[in-house]
């Protein structure tokens, strides 16, 4: 057995581990790093199949910024496990269909390639997966759709951060322009008011009396 062939089992056996683990573990933080370790396993099984491309995307896109996202969203949240749980049986056997009915076709396709083992298989490229003959083809042939998607995905950005915007009321803010346009004035104003009697007086009228100019904040 070569070691290429290994490899593929180990990594296949390490993905299946942790798809199970995904979906039993009761820890959601728990269940995101194994779906982490799944896309891992993944990325590897895409090395091996000469899928350079998917691989670093697969990595680079789900796990360092997709996967990162789940777990910081996970772990800010308050999350009840027990309300989370409730229902968990009565969605069950809909769950368990809809699993039989996936396992079903990927058997059916995967039967059909064992069976017609005998008919020819094109012989597959060495340049298939890899970057630069991607990279040729989309900024080629695909540029214009590649840029709509682009601007497409720019806008849904653009977009969340408008929905998501929102003034707080208990936050302290101003305006830049109205601090630019002020005037001395507006800052202080002077008042007269008339003065009171020190406390150490006593009524003998030794305090200083008359009007006093002072200065004060402007209310």
């Amino acid at each position: 057995m070569e070691f290429k062939t290994v490899l593929f089992y180990v990594f296949s056996v390490i993905l299946v581990l942790a798809a199970v683990r995904v979906i039993t573990a009761r820890n959601p933080v728990h269940a995101a790093l194994f779906l982490v370790l799944s896309f891992f396993s993944a990325a590897g099984i895409w090395m091996l199949l000469k899928a350079e491309f998917l691989s670093i995307v697969l990595v680079l896109v789900y796990v360092g910024a997709v996967m990162v996202l789940f777990l910081f969203v996970v772990m800010m949240l308050d999350i009840n496990l027990d309300k989370m749980r409730e229902g968990f049986w009565g969605y069950f056997p809909l769950a368990a269909t809809i699993g039989v009915v996936i396992v079903l076709e990927m058997a059916a396709v995967l039967l059909r390639s064992f069976w017609s083992s005998d008919a020819q298989i094109p012989a597959a490229s060495d340049t298939i997966g890899q970057t630069k003959p991607l990279g040729k083809l989309i900024y080629t042939e695909y540029v214009y759709a590649f840029e709509i998607a682009a601007v497409i995905l720019l806008v849904a950005i653009i977009a969340a951060v408008a929905l998501t915007l929102r003034k707080r009321k208990d936050s302290k803010y101003f305006d830049p322009a109205d601090a630019v346009k002020v005037k001395s004035t507006d800052r202080v104003r002077l008042v007269k008011m008339k003065a009171e009697p020190r406390a150490n007086d006593n009524g003998n009228g030794n305090g200083t009396a008359g009007d006093a100019p002072a200065a004060g904040p402007q209310s």
